[in-house]
């Protein structure tokens, strides 16, 4: 595969990933389209156990997104900056501290904005707890099993 295909199956990741992030984007199928495509194009044993262990990995975080309480985003006051903060926070946790990073950076990215919005600890902590019991922790668990995958993805790319 060639340089530039490598760089748009990254790029359709990437984008993936933001997805995650965004309402009505179906992120981790896009996550999961890229690494089906790039696993055609490898053609090796290494591709085939990544595309394989990855769908596995989408589709027990289905199920356990299914599990979990449905989204309730009115009235949380839940906006683009703040969606943006706990992506940052999620892609700097996950490159400061590889794989677990992830979680931490998502809730210290929500909590940053809103101790930003709101001014003190207290009201940024409990707002921080009512966004993560309605929407944070579907996101998150999305988000994390993408990080993982895109992860595993560029260790075989930059290592295989």
């Amino acid at each position: 595969m060639g340089v530039w295909q490598l760089l748009l199956v990254a790029m359709v990741m990437l984008l993936g990933l933001f997805g995650v992030l965004a309402p009505g984007v179906p992120g981790p199928w896009l996550v999961w389209a890229a690494m089906l495509w790039w696993a055609l194009h490898e053609r090796t044993g290494l591709a085939w156990i990544l595309l394989v262990s990855s769908t596995a990995l989408l589709l027990l975080t289905q199920v356990v997104v299914w599990q979990l309480p449905p989204r309730r985003i009115r009235g949380l006051g839940i906006t683009r900056r703040m969606v943006t903060y706990a992506g940052l926070g999620a892609l700097f946790g996950f490159v400061l501290i590889p794989v677990i990073g992830a979680i931490p950076g998502f809730v210290g990215g929500i909590y940053l904005c809103e101790r930003l919005r709101l001014g003190g600890h207290g009201q940024a902590r409990a707002s921080t707890r009512t966004v993560m019991r309605a929407v944070g922790t579907s996101v998150l668990v999305e988000l994390f099993a993408c990080l993982l995958i895109v992860g595993a993805w560029a260790g075989a790319v930059l290592w295989g």
